[in-house]
């Protein structure tokens, strides 16, 4: 993966920080937090699964426009959650190097205590 994605994201991150409180009938990331973290989860939800549709379709050019759907609400919801993306980098960097199918049994395990 490229850099290209990082600062765009960290772009978008900014804005979608400051539509916190903003008029929800001028941002309509404002009014996603208006309307409250169930409804900012279903759009994520509703976005997710468009996606995987385009995922399996043979076009990727709309593949492309659900996924930066599927990322802007994410990054609204983390918002929203009070998780930062500097959150799930750590995250993914604890998890860096280890085997995936060994991360999901440690997963499991704790799940399961």
């Amino acid at each position: 993966m490229g850099d290209e994605l990082g600062p765009i994201l960290d772009r978008l991150w900014q804005v979608i920080q400051s539509r916190r409180g903003a008029d929800p009938q001028s941002s309509y990331t404002a009014r996603l937090f208006a309307r409250g973290r169930a409804k900012i989860a279903q759009k994520l939800g509703e976005e997710a699964v468009e996606t995987v549709i385009e995922g399996v379709r043979d076009d990727p050019a709309k593949l492309v426009v659900e996924s930066a759907d599927l990322l802007y609400h994410l990054l609204v919801l983390w918002a929203d959650a009070g998780v930062s993306p500097a959150d799930v980098a750590a995250e993914l960097e604890r998890r860096e190097g280890t085997s995936g199918l060994d991360e999901k049994r440690t997963r499991s395990k704790a799940v399961e205590a």
